[in-house]
């Protein structure tokens, strides 16, 4: 949430070239959402390990959705793709919350 807010920070004119490299990039067609394809750096592992279940079992389902799609070489009907003003960064607070422990941890051994 905090990302997209940053986000709407940006000037109104990027507005439809975010909307295009949103398009672009693909994911969409499978349903899945950003956060979705992050890759499984350890702070994303652990972001996703604190996810409540339900965010965690609805995860799980677009990405296992989206590989069997893959595997079928198909994509969802057009009004089944995830809309750009649907895309939601559930995993940011977490992220965000897993990156500041991380610093702090780092800076703790850093002075003892």
């Amino acid at each position: 949430m905090a990302s997209r807010a940053a986000a709407t920070k940006l000037p109104s004119w990027l507005d439809p070239l975010r909307k295009w490299a949103y398009n672009a990039s693909g994911f969409n067609k499978y349903g899945l959402l950003h956060d979705d394809c992050l890759y499984d750096y350890d702070d994303v592992k652990e972001a996703v390990r604190r996810l409540p279940p339900d965010l965690l079992h609805a995860r799980n389902f677009r990405i296992i959705r989206a590989m069997q799609l893959a595997i079928q070489h198909d994509v969802l009907p057009k009004e089944q793709w995830t809309k750009f003003e649907e895309d939601v960064r559930y995993l940011q607070p977490y992220l965000d919350e897993v990156r500041r422990e991380q610093e702090e941890k780092d800076e703790w051994d850093k002075n003892h």
